[in-house]
């Protein structure tokens, strides 16, 4: 399993986003992985199985899901600077969405 994993939900319609562009980076801007959110919303393979404990980045492609709806949007990518602090845990990065706002959390 990866190491980090996310998820993306389109609270504005209450459904999955699924389509969405995924980079994982790590301190220095390197990109360490890509993916692109599933029927569900979901990347559950991004990036390696281990990680060392540092400062990452999750980059999400918003203005290509937004545009192939034909809904505008504020956020032409969404950008979560994270911390991974403990090497033995997994991280999940899940992102509420909507075209002029979104919210993260540590997710389980």
């Amino acid at each position: 399993m990866s190491h980090v994993t996310t998820h993306v939900l389109d609270a504005a319609l209450g459904r999955p986003a699924s389509g969405i562009a995924v980079a994982l980076l790590d301190a220095h801007g390197h990109e360490l992985a890509t993916g692109v959110t599933n029927g569900d919303g979901r990347v559950p393979e991004l990036g390696p199985d281990a990680l060392p404990s540092g400062d990452y980045r999750l980059v999400f492609e918003t203005a290509v899901y937004f545009a192939a709806a034909r809904r505008d949007t504020f956020y032409p990518r969404v950008t979560i600077d994270f911390t991974l602090a403990d090497e033995s845990s997994h991280y999940h990065v899940p992102v509420l969405l909507s075209p002029f706002a979104y919210s993260t959390y540590r997710g389980s």
